[in-house]
């Protein structure tokens, strides 16, 4: 009765931690509702994750102070075992919960033997010691990739890009104020959907084979205090305990600690009282060390160095940089952004303005999943009264700025304003230089002050705008031939005549009606021009700051007809184009 009640607990245990997870997720929204994020410890899972934690002082040397709390859980780990595999993590819940479902009505022998150790469970030891040997590359180079297999990153990444934008869909906008987009989300899908579908071949398949965090419980689990085993010798091998043991551990014979996730099925299933969770060893022998041979850590080392120099190899980092990779404000120089960033998610799913993607292949693999600017796929751009991506980033990959320092106000005037970039205009693209037509959106929209955009005023005549004088008086103009009424009305428009311009304020179909301005008489038989007034914009690279709002305002379809690059960003002088 009192092991039932531990699986009890494990159980609730499990379904609470889920559930915060996902309340997290939901409250990770700019607002003022208790549902949005007012103080919720929206990165407390990311926080305890001792993988992140490891990689992130191997990567800087340096050990950010939120991830004391990934200290405690590993010191938890080797007095108790791996309870975080079993009891905590939402991602090993959803796996559980899928692979109890798929196999709840298979019958016992099947089960036993799905749950028995494999070899291959050494696979991810591999993994992990690839990951750290990329975050501990042997120079200033170190490249933090660990986010795109540890479990909370990946589950936070699916939560937040996925999940509960796809739930906000159905449900009408009912977490945000309008429908979240995100770029790339076929591929978080098919990561996600494979990593849980696995579980209907081998129960926790992702647990046991791939997930970095267990294997590196596992390595701490050898030291566990509290373990697994037999009370006694005399076992008479049914195999029972191992029918629903989640971490294929075996603990009816020598079991392994390493892969032991504490879920305690194994203590339940006993029917004869044989298995116990203590301070003693088990009675039928123990193997303590993780399944992976010298060798194997000895490549995993090296593929983890080469791996490294083979992405570096390509000058992402350098002359080579893709342009368009526009970070968020306060992001860490690129180097050092790479040896902080996890690719949670975060930052992507508090942007009011849905602004901040997450990075395809296009800025080469380490960016994969990273934050940048797609500035035509949200609501509008990066608004200057904004820092929250730097406030919810767990690992200061972005750090926190104020509005002050944003801004350049104050304190920071004499730094300036943070600029993640510059804006270029396409003139094959521009209304008013490619196509004679009036447009002045990007310099309305121009957030700064005084504005990055201006415009010089031109005038141009109008395609067959050329008219012959049939008569005029009395701010009148008749002319030979038809036009499109109203055509010329909407006050950009002038007639040329005497070398005097005049605006047309309304047009028939042969007359234009010029107002009390125009007080002359023209000479029946004369020319007359109807030009076309265009306020051409130019951009002031001293005065922008990259923000993304004219691209988006763009009324241009498609290709916008200014768009930011990452030209001119704060954070590496290297990319000012402008000698300083």
């Amino acid at each position: 009765m009192h092991d039932m009640k531990i699986v009890t607990v494990r159980r609730i245990s499990q379904i609470v931690f889920f559930a915060m997870s996902l309340w997290f997720g939901i409250v990770a929204t700019v607002g003022d509702k208790f549902w949005n994020l007012r103080g919720w410890p929206v990165n407390l899972f990311l926080h305890s994750d001792p993988l992140v934690a490891v990689g992130t002082v191997l990567a800087t040397h340096t050990l950010y102070w939120a991830f004391l709390l990934a200290s405690g859980v590993m010191v938890v780990t080797i007095i108790f075992g791996r309870f975080f595999c079993g009891w905590v993590c939402p991602f090993g819940s959803i796996h559980h919960f899928v692979g109890w479902l798929a196999r709840r009505k298979t019958k016992v022998k099947e089960r036993i033997e799905l749950n028995r150790y494999r070899k291959a469970q050494g696979i991810k030891y591999i993994i992990l010691v690839f990951f750290l040997a990329m975050a501990a590359f042997p120079s200033a180079a170190a490249s933090l990739q660990i986010g795109l297999l540890d479990p909370i990153s990946l589950v936070t990444r699916s939560f937040n890009l996925l999940i509960l934008p796809i739930a906000d869909m159905a449900a009408g906008g009912l977490i945000s104020a309008e429908q979240r987009f995100y770029e790339g989300a076929w591929l978080v899908l098919t990561i996600f959907a494979a990593a849980v579908l696995l579980n209907l071949f081998i129960p926790r398949f992702y647990c046991r084979f791939v997930c970095p965090l267990g294997a590196l419980f596992g390595v701490l689990d050898r030291f566990a205090i509290w373990r697994i085993g037999n009370r006694k010798a005399e076992c008479n091998n049914c195999k029972l305990c191992e029918r629903s043991c989640e971490g294929g551990c075996e603990p009816a014979g020598q079991i392994k600690i390493s892969e032991c996730v504490l879920c305690f099925n194994c203590l339940d299933d006993c029917h004869h009282d044989l298995i116990g969770y203590r301070i003693q060893k088990s009675a039928a022998g123990e193997q303590t060390n993780p399944d992976i041979s010298r060798r194997g850590i000895i490549l995993s080392l090296v593929s983890g160095v080469f791996a490294v120099g083979a992405v570096r190899l390509a000058n992402q980092l350098g002359g080579n940089g893709y342009n368009k990779l526009i970070r968020p404000p306060g992001s860490l120089p690129e180097e050092e952004f790479l040896k902080r960033c996890i690719k949670c998610g975060q930052c992507m799913r508090v942007c009011p303005t849905n602004v901040i993607q997450p990075a395809g292949f296009e800025a080469g693999l380490e960016s994969l999943w990273t934050p940048k600017l797609n500035n035509t796929i949200g609501s509008s751009g990066c608004q200057l009264n904004c820092v929250t991506c730097g406030q919810v980033c767990p690992t200061a990959a972005i750090r926190p700025i104020t509005l002050a320092e944003k801004r350049g106000v104050n304190e920071f005037a004499q730094k300036g304003t943070i600029r993640i970039g510059t804006a270029f205009f396409d003139r094959g693209r521009c209304l008013p230089w490619a196509m004679d037509k009036p447009c002045i959106v990007c310099e309305e929209n121009c957030p700064v002050s005084p504005k990055a955009i201006y415009t010089r005023e031109f005038f141009t005549t109008v395609r067959d705008g050329v008219f012959l004088i049939k008569n005029s008086g009395n701010g009148m103009i008749t002319i030979e031939g038809k036009l499109q009424p109203q055509k010329f009305a909407t006050g950009d428009y002038f007639c040329y005549a005497d070398g005097h311009r005049f605006r047309i304020r309304a047009n028939d179909e042969n007359v234009f009606n010029l107002g009390s301005d125009f007080d002359r008489s023209l000479d029946a038989g004369s020319q007359i021009e109807v030009q076309i007034r265009l306020q051409r914009p130019y951009i002031d690279p001293d005065k922008c700051i990259g923000c993304g709002i004219c691209e988006h305002e763009c009324p241009v379809s498609g290709k916008k007809a200014v768009r930011v690059s990452a030209v001119g960003e704060t954070r590496n002088r290297e990319k000012n184009f402008l000698a300083t």
